[in-house]
C-alpha cells in the first residue's frame, strides 16, 4: 500500500512539475523563453555542426557600431550599389555571426538588388563550431545586451531608413523583435522558426508590420502548437502574419545547417525573398 502511494506521488510530483514548466515557458518573455533551450540536450541535437567555412567577398565589409550602452557592436554590412534607405537586417542563429550567414546575408543582397544588408552580431564576436559552445554562447546572451546592438544598427541606419529583418532558430526571434524595435521604420519581418512574441499587448502595440512566419511541422520547440497561439494573437489584433509549414524538423534551413532539407529550404527562400520585396519596395 505504501509503494503504491509512493507512485501515485511521484506521478502527482512529474505532472505537477510539467505543468509549472509549461507555465514557466508561457509566462516568460520570448527572448528568454527560447534561450532556456540552449541547456537541452535533445535541443542541441536538432543542430548538426556547421562544416567549417571561411566568407570571402568583395562588397561585403566587417564594421563597428555605436551602441547606446557606450559600446561598440561588430556586423557585417554589405551596402547598396546605389542610395538607398531600405535595409534589411539579418540575425544569425544561435552559432554566431559565422561565414555560412554571411554567404546569406549576400544572397539576399544580390538578390534583392537596391537594399543595404545589414547582418548583427548578438554574441559580440563570438563564434561557436561546437554544439556545446553554442548552447553556452546563446544562454549568455544578455537580453539588454542584444537590445543595445539593435539600437545601434536602427541609429546607423537613420531615421528615414525602411527596414525589413530576417533571421532562423535564435535569430528568428530576435527578428522580430528587431522589427518591433524599429518603430515607424519597420517594413516587415521573416522569422525562421523563431519563438513568437507572447505577450498579446506587445503584439498589439508594436507589431505594425507584416510578419512572415516559416515553422517546421515536425519541430518539438517551435511546436506547431505555439504557432497556433501566436496565430490567434496575431488575428485577433488585426495584425498581418503569413505562415508556412513544411514537412520537416527544426533548424531545417539553416544556413549552417549542412543537413539541411534542399527542398524545403529553396522554396521557403523563394517565399522570402518575394515577401521582402514586397515589403523594401
Amino acid at each position: 500500500m505504501k509503494n503504491f502511494i509512493l507512485s501515485i506521488a511521484l506521478l502527482f510530483s512529474a505532472d505537477l512539475l510539467i505543468a509549472q514548466s509549461d507555465i514557466t515557458m508561457c509566462h516568460t518573455p520570448a527572448t528568454e523563453s527560447f534561450a532556456m533551450f540552449a541547456s537541452n540536450m535533445e535541443f542541441n541535437a536538432e543542430h548538426p555542426e556547421p562544416e567549417p567555412y571561411t566568407h570571402h567577398s568583395e562588397i561585403g565589409k566587417m564594421i563597428k557600431i555605436n551602441t547606446p550602452d557606450g559600446k561598440t557592436a561588430n556586423a557585417y554590412l554589405l551596402e547598396a550599389q546605389v542610395d538607398s534607405d531600405d535595409y534589411l537586417f539579418v540575425i544569425h542563429e544561435w552559432w554566431g555571426l559565422n561565414g555560412h550567414i554571411k554567404k546569406m546575408a549576400e544572397k539576399y543582397y544580390s538578390d534583392l538588388g537596391t537594399v543595404n544588408v545589414l547582418a548583427l552580431d548578438l554574441y559580440d564576436g563570438k563564434i561557436a563550431e561546437t554544439r556545446e559552445k553554442a548552447s553556452e554562447y546563446m544562454g549568455q546572451v544578455d537580453d539588454k545586451r542584444a537590445r543595445a546592438i539593435i539600437k545601434g544598427a536602427l541609429d546607423h541606419a537613420g531615421n528615414s531608413s525602411e527596414i525589413a529583418t530576417i533571421g532562423w532558430c535564435f535569430g528568428g526571434g530576435w527578428a522580430l523583435q528587431a522589427a518591433m524595435m524599429a518603430g515607424g521604420e519597420a517594413q516587415g519581418a521573416v522569422m525562421y522558426y523563431g519563438m513568437p512574441e507572447k505577450d498579446v499587448d506587445k503584439i498589439k502595440a508594436k507589431i505594425n508590420f507584416p510578419v512572415l512566419g516559416i515553422f517546421a511541422k515536425k519541430d518539438e520547440w517551435i511546436t506547431p502548437e505555439v504557432v497556433s497561439k501566436f496565430q490567434k494573437d496575431m488575428k485577433e489584433a488585426q495584425k498581418e502574419l503569413n505562415v508556412h509549414f513544411y514537412e520537416a524538423t527544426h533548424a531545417f534551413a539553416n544556413p549552417s545547417n549542412p543537413n539541411h532539407d534542399e527542398e524545403a529550404t529553396e522554396d521557403a527562400y523563394r517565399k522570402s525573398l518575394a515577401f521582402l520585396k514586397r515589403v523594401l519596395d
